[in-house]
């Protein structure tokens, strides 16, 4: 399965690659928005893309709605540490936005794994 990480920061993004590509996943990972979408339009088998909220170029939440408009049938993970607004916050608004599923950084290798396979 095809699974596209958006995460502004490399730590994070490196992190989550490793354990997805150790469990089989065959992953895209980039730090914008605007790169992901591209991503999207030339794997068109892409099934999942996990999103950080908060990053500097383009907000997750930005990237949701667009990923909802146009690719529907991909399912969305949303990702928070927090900002300006407690993680909860970040993570409820994504979910109202159309995020499948939401994760609080930190998070484990269990409860990642977990949370992809219940979407």
């Amino acid at each position: 399965m095809k699974v596209v990480i958006i995460d502004d920061d490399a730590g994070v993004l490196k992190y989550i690659k490793e354990i997805l590509k150790h469990d089989g996943f065959n992953v895209l990972a980039t730090d914008n928005g605007h790169t992901a979408f591209e991503q999207l339009a030339q794997n068109r088998d892409a099934a999942i893309v996990i999103t950080d909220i908060i990053m500097p170029e383009q907000e997750g939440i930005e990237i949701i709605k667009k990923i909802k408009s146009e690719h529907p049938r991909i399912k969305i993970v949303a990702i928070s540490g927090g900002g300006r607004m407690s993680s909860e916050s970040y993570l409820q608004l994504a979910h109202a936005m159309g995020a499948d599923a939401t994760l609080k950084k930190p998070f484990g290798h269990k409860e990642l794994l977990n949370t992809l396979q219940n979407l």
